[in-house]
């Protein structure tokens, strides 16, 4: 308890909202990280994903390839590439790490969505003479969009919690809070520190479910 009232002490002081290494400084760099290999993650994986899951092709290999991207750790892929000449090159490593680590369920999930869509709608639009391009605009794409929003979102928060690693490469973000406390052995900093991660985590993931259902193109159809 001393901990998680320290933690609330910690959070309440004005002090450590301000400043270079205060909460306002190292959230704004948590979300550049974030929102950057996120945003190239989606550029990546979702093009590739839907257009296999359209043409139902190399698909499967495809997943399976991107998801080794899970099986290995993230620190050590950021620890690997800022040993290399990367690491010269100030933010790059993370971005990349956060990146391999977010297209594994941006690429799954949009696949899936398409390929799971009832062959015997897409057929039926064929027959009314649309073409490839309509069928995927108008059938394909919005059946598909729950679960690629639920890619999205999952990518969205795990990379929200990862990009804490950031802080191991001598990055900003909110990573920098937790470590800083560690070296301080001040426990209600580490403690404030997580619970700011997981506070942006469920803000993000709250804010993509809106999303999602504010865009969804099946949004008031029968």
């Amino acid at each position: 308890m001393n901990a998680i009232s320290g933690a609330c002490d910690w959070l309440s002081t004005s002090a450590n909202w301000q400043g270079e290494k205060g909460v306002w400084h190292r959230l704004a760099e948590h979300l550049y990280f974030s929102g950057v290999a996120l945003g190239i993650a989606c550029l990546i994986a979702l093009p590739l994903a839907l257009w296999l899951g359209h043409i139902g092709r190399g698909g499967a290999l495809a997943v399976n390839v991107s998801n080794v991207g899970r099986a290995v750790p993230t620190l050590a892929v950021l620890v690997l590439l800022t040993l290399t000449p990367l690491g010269r090159h100030g933010d790059v490593p993370t971005l990349i790490a956060l990146v391999l680590f977010a297209v594994p369920p941006l690429l799954t999930n949009a696949y899936v969505g398409v390929r799971e869509v009832d062959r015997s709608v897409v057929e039926a639009a064929r027959g009314m003479g649309m073409s490839g391009g309509q069928v995927f605009a108008r059938v394909e794409l919005p059946l598909a969009y729950p679960l690629v929003m639920t890619g999205l979102r999952s990518a969205a928060v795990q990379v929200i919690a990862t990009a804490t690693l950031a802080a191991m490469a001598g990055e900003g973000g909110l990573g920098r809070i937790i470590t800083a406390g560690f070296n301080l052995q001040d426990t209600p900093q580490v403690v404030a520190g997580a619970v700011l991660v997981a506070a942006l985590a469920l803000v993000v993931e709250g804010a993509f479910v809106a999303v999602g259902r504010l865009c969804d193109p099946m949004r008031g159809r029968a």
